[in-house]
């Protein structure tokens, strides 16, 4: 990710490596970590002891605020700083959740800091040379990929210290055990479309709590909806988004699998978690705006991702098994062949590239290498 000219906010799920790409990217910057206590508390009691500070700074530092959303009084500190001098200090704001900001109506700045997203490790950081099992089963956070080793031990810790206990914190309920049931089962269901009445059943929860649970995971970054895509065929379309977690190997240790081999059901669900990460990360580093959805109608006619784009619209329908069918690529021929599908692409986990009428199969590898130019960035 390039670095922007001018403040930003930062917000990506804990552990993907926000604040290590911060210190490479602005090694002079002046630093606020607010996950260190005494700082916290200092600057939680006094938060314009910040500006004092910033004010003493030299013209043109960068200063970073890690974890932001901690003291979200830092906030106005920060807009008064920016509206007296606009061009003194630049600020670099990186949090793991707006959950607390939205919910305490912070102050965002009022579009004087650009926005920025920020995801686990993609293709082209691992140098193309991962196997594909492996990041299906124990994911793309740095310290798994860094330590493979102890990939097991990271993942569990994930699941039991930022996706329970920070997680329930944001959610100010004290009902750990809810949450536990609730999020084993949201991960069971990872890449599926979302009955919340099933899931409050499943997990013994009110449903308003677990869509308050579904809201948390949204808001801390850890999960995503992926809408339905309604081109209004003249068929009935499903209307139902899709969750998934942000993360494969996340995912499974959610699930209380991450100790488990791999298993064939898990396969397909884990390649489109991973894909639908590579492309998110892909349209935001990039700068290829557009929107992402999937596509079905009850009949079973489905595509995984439909990318609506400036100017043009792509479907991708993704596959784990390593041969292509025929039957596979059935939802995009039918879009295509109605022209409301420009490109048509497939996914598997073959290794050899070919053509199904209009679609392009592209083995898992070639398809990451490939992105760049299959979903181009925009253009001024």
């Amino acid at each position: 990710m390039a670095l922007p000219a001018r403040s930003f906010f930062l917000f990506g799920p804990r552990g993907t490596g926000k604040s290590t790409w911060l210190r490479q990217a602005l090694p002079g910057a002046a630093w606020y970590d607010l996950l260190h206590s005494e700082l916290y508390v200092r600057l939680l009691a006094d938060p314009s002891a910040f500006r004092r500070e910033v004010e003493a700074l030299a013209s043109g530092t960068w200063v970073v605020i890690d974890e932001v959303q901690r003291v979200p009084a830092l906030l106005n500190e920060v807009h008064a700083l920016v509206a007296a001098h606009p061009r003194r200090w630049r600020f670099a704001l990186c949090g793991s959740s707006a959950r607390k900001l939205r919910r305490l109506d912070a102050n965002l700045l009022a579009g004087r800091a650009a926005n920025r997203a920020f995801f686990p490790l993609v293709w082209q950081e691992l140098g193309g040379t991962a196997d594909i099992d492996d990041v299906l089963a124990t994911g793309l956070l740095p310290a798994v990929r860094s330590e493979p080793e102890a990939a097991t031990d990271i993942l569990e810790a994930y699941a039991s210290n930022y996706l329970r206990e920070e997680i329930q914190q944001e959610a100010l309920t004290r009902d750990l055990a809810s949450f536990a049931r609730f999020l084993r089962i949201a991960a069971m269901l990872n890449g599926q479309v979302v009955n919340v009445a099933n899931v409050a059943r499943e997990a013994d929860v009110a449903r308003p709590t677990v869509q308050r649970y579904f809201e948390v995971l949204v808001d801390t970054l850890i999960g995503n909806w992926l809408p339905a895509w309604q081109p209004r065929l003249k068929v009935r379309e499903v209307s139902h988004p899709k969750f998934y977690l942000f993360d494969p190997g996340v995912a499974r240790a959610a699930a209380g699998r991450v100790r488990a081999p791999l298993h064939d059901t898990e396969r397909g669900p884990a390649l489109e978690t991973w894909l639908l990460h590579e492309l998110r990360a892909h349209l935001t580093y990039a700068g290829a705006g557009g929107e992402l959805s999937y596509y079905r109608t009850p009949a079973g006619v489905e595509v995984d991702f439909i990318w609506s784009g400036p100017r043009t619209t792509v479907g991708i329908e993704v596959k784990a098994a390593l041969r292509w069918r025929p039957a596979d690529g059935a939802g995009l021929k039918d879009l295509h062949a109605r022209g409301v599908v420009r490109r048509a692409i497939g996914v598997y986990g073959g290794d050899r590239p070919l053509k199904d009428g209009p679609i392009l199969v592209l083995p898992i590898t070639q398809f990451l290498r490939q992105l760049p130019d299959l979903i181009p960035a925009a253009t001024p």
